[in-house]
């Protein structure tokens, strides 16, 4: 035995003990002791190694989605047909196969930030790069939306009132015709809900595309591709002005498998509704709260939820004006309010698709999804009354969605109230936090819920708590890895989706467990550092290039204590 400090160091077979005051004892195995397989398991929990790691699953996705994602029913250039049954349950395990790949390294790589010592934010945004590529020229994954959205852009291009039909107005010679034979059956006679600002971008990529099938669909996507470089920059910059770290919040908004499956992959157009929504609040916070009210108003002429931003950018003129709070609360309120007004009023008349979509806002909340816990209630004491007293089902279900609505608006005037006042004896809210807090109440009450719409509010809070000891971020991070799995690689939501998930939320759940119990590795320079050692996980130290740790890239331990270790 030989004493090395305060802690203690004897041979163990071909590991070292490391022991001292107050700490369990923890086995480290030297460098030379290790094995094909640690080093392999060491490369993988590395930022290299979890980047290819992300980048296999993410190809993997795509392969399998090329036979059982969501293929279009005609397509005339045979790129995207259907290969039979065979091929499409191959593809479908290979692309569950990859989709699992890629939440483990999305989850290994946040083990790394948190260690305090994982890799900046260029490596990050490269590392988005890697994942978002190969899922660029696959087929709609995991949603056939995207056929709404080009069937409803070929309706605004042939003069149809796209707020008072649905995609079923088209004819076999239209521009819109195969992307509106592949609309999924509720949705073909359903009118849009979508603003203006979406629906001639969408009339954009059908004219500029003929409305063929597969270079429309590419042409959406890359719009989804700007929505995700305007998500990750307006992220990045409010990370800057909340003070948080910018990597981990870039890891929890824009690297979310969430985001990359359902806004790359799927082309939701919820992502361009979150960038611009978070571009306006960058703006507000940077002084030019006008600005980005008016940014703010394009985002709600996609979809309308953003209209919460407006509200916080309000708050946010209010903390920061003086004089009585009366005349900063209606000077920092009508501000914003009354520049939206004006561009939702230009927008919708000068596009020529006049202001139906406001009416149309609630057509989608007569669609029961699963994941809606007011649909769910109302449903279930709706046939329970029906049963027992004859009552109307719809106007059950209807009472208690629009009781949940209330409930959203109350946790929303609540939080307002945070965000200016402490409360039992915490400071005020950051309007930023609280923004995202209001989307994800509006969610969780919501008579309509589709996995993706978590991604509204989880941005907003990525750039201001993006720690994994924050209660909000751990709950985001769980339903992160589990709402993946909701729906298949068609697009369809089957039951074995809602069991995948929840044995991704319990593994997740697990994981975190086991990681509060287990304190992380770091090397030289402590928490917040960069290079030295990372956490690698097995009890085996790895740098940040995936080799393993020397006995010099180690820090020394702390006078009176022993280096912190992981005895797995």
């Amino acid at each position: 035995m030989r004493r090395a400090g305060p802690a203690v160091k004897g041979a163990v077979g071909s590991a070292v003990l490391v022991t001292g005051p107050g700490a369990r004892p923890a086995i480290r195995r030297r460098p030379a002791d290790l094995v094909g397989t640690d080093l392999l398991l060491m490369w993988m929990r590395s930022a290299a190694g979890v980047r290819r790691l992300g980048t296999a699953g993410a190809l993997a996705v795509a392969a399998g989605g090329t036979v059982a994602g969501a293929l279009p029913v005609r397509e005339p250039w045979g790129l995207w047909g259907a290969q039979g049954p065979a091929a499409t349950t191959a593809g479908a395990f290979l692309a569950y196969a990859g989709l699992t790949l890629l939440v483990l390294a999305w989850w290994t790589y946040g083990r790394l930030l948190a260690g305090g010592r994982g890799p900046g934010v260029r490596y990050t945004l490269g590392t988005l790069g890697w994942w978002a590529a190969p899922l660029l020229l696959a087929p709609p994954l995991h949603s056939a939306d995207v056929y709404s959205y080009i069937a409803q852009g070929a309706m605004v291009l042939e003069g149809h009132d796209v707020y008072a039909q649905g995609p079923s107005v088209l004819g076999p010679d239209s521009s819109g015709a195969d992307a509106a034979a592949s609309v999924g059956g509720h949705w073909t006679d359903t009118p849009a809900p979508y603003g203006p600002v979406f629906l001639l971008l969408a009339k954009a990529v059908v004219w500029g595309t003929g409305g063929t099938l597969v270079p429309a669909v590419l042409g959406m996507r890359l719009l989804a591709v700007a929505a995700l470089v305007l998500v990750a920059w307006a992220v990045r910059g409010l990370a800057a002005e909340c003070g948080a770290d910018p990597s981990r919040a870039l890891w929890l908004a824009a690297l979310n498998p969430l985001l990359l499956l359902h806004v790359v992959g799927g082309m939701h157009n919820d992502g361009l509704m979150i960038g611009l929504m978070l571009t306006g609040v960058l703006l507000a916070l940077r002084g030019r709260p006008l600005t980005g009210s008016a940014v703010v108003a394009l985002a709600v002429m996609v979809k309308s939820p953003a209209v919460l931003a407006l509200l916080f950018i309000g708050l946010i003129a209010v903390r920061r004006g003086e004089g009585p709070l009366a005349r900063r609360l209606v000077k920092g309120l009508t501000g914003p309010a009354l520049v939206a007004a004006a561009v939702v009023a230009a927008a919708s008349l000068l596009g020529g698709t006049g202001f139906g979509w406001l009416r149309t806002q609630g057509v989608a909340g007569t669609i029961h999804t699963p994941l809606s816990i007011t649909s769910d209630l109302g449903q279930g004491v709706g046939l329970a009354a029906r049963a027992l007293a004859g009552a109307e089902l719809d106007a059950v279900k209807g009472a208690v969605q629009t009781t949940g609505l209330a409930a959203a608006l109350a946790v929303i005037a609540f939080l307002v109230f945070r965000t200016l006042y402490p409360w039992r004896g915490r400071r005020a809210l950051d309007p930023v936090y609280g923004l995202g807090l209001a989307l994800l109440a509006l969610v969780a009450l919501s008579p309509m819920v589709q996995p993706w719409y978590l991604l509204w509010g989880t941005a907003a809070v990525a750039a201001t708590v993006p720690v994994r000891e924050s209660p909000v971020v751990r709950v985001l991070m769980v339903l992160s890895a589990g709402l993946v799995y909701e729906t298949a690689p068609s697009g369809h939501t089957p039951p074995y989706g809602f069991v995948l998930g929840a044995l991704a939320c319990a593994v997740a759940v697990a994981a975190l467990r086991r990681d509060a119990a287990s304190p992380v590795l770091t090397g030289p320079g402590g928490p917040g550092g960069r290079g030295g050692v990372q956490p690698g996980g097995f009890g085996l130290g790895v740098t940040a290039d995936g080799s393993p740790a020397s006995p010099a890239s180690a820090a020394p331990p702390a006078p009176g204590r022993p280096r912190a270790s992981r005895l797995r």
